[in-house]
């Protein structure tokens, strides 16, 4: 019967310990993989702030895409809707027309729309806009800024180290949380503009 015993409080023991190994284990392993997918699930994607731009064309050149995953945006929360826009219109434009010799942009990538007297609608065509930036500076210098460069996560390949980046003069690229992409000066938005 002392056989037994020994036996019966072995087995109780083993079994203790073998159970709070097990608990360990899995509460480990838990912890591991929590701190996995949490590292994973934290993917960055590249952005430009536009408070550091200085729209030196450097966003249409030096990227790894023909054209540019860098797009001029508009922030119509910011726009004056102006019948002279300093985004559209050359400086030394004589006449308002929208024949090409008048137009900032190289690609005729903005269109005007007429809203009403003396207000314009400026749309930017994604397909035409290479990311020089000629646009935005003359709307920065002549207006209140609506016209912003952002790099478009829809075209972005989001390569390891930027190319623009790593030529941007103003350092104004950084890597930032996937969930929020775009920032614009002036004015913060959370949707995830395409």
């Amino acid at each position: 019967m002392a056989k037994k015993e020994k036996k019966k409080k072995h087995n109780r023991r083993h079994f203790i310990d073998r159970s709070l190994r097990i608990s360990i284990g899995l509460g480990l392993a838990g912890l591991g993989s929590f701190l996995i997918k949490k590292s994973i699930s934290k993917e960055y994607v590249w952005q430009l702030d536009p408070e550091k731009c200085i729209q030196c064309g450097r966003c249409a050149t030096s990227c790894v895409l023909t054209p540019s995953a860098v797009k001029c945006f508009h922030v119509y929360d910011m726009c004056g809707y102006c019948d002279l826009c300093g985004g559209y219109f050359r400086p030394e434009t004589k006449k308002l027309t929208t024949a090409a010799e008048n137009q900032l942009c190289p690609t005729s990538a903005i269109v005007r729309k007429f809203v009403e007297e003396p207000f314009f609608e400026y749309d930017i065509v994604e397909e035409l806009c290479n990311g020089c930036g000629k646009c935005v500076k003359g709307c920065g210098a002549f207006g209140n800024g609506s016209l912003q460069l952002q790099v478009n996560h829809r075209l972005c390949v989001n390569c390891n180290e930027c190319a623009i980046a790593r030529d941007c003069p103003a350092d104004a690229y950084q890597r930032v949380p996937m969930d929020d992409p775009y920032t614009f000066s002036g004015y913060r938005n959370k949707e995830n503009k395409s």
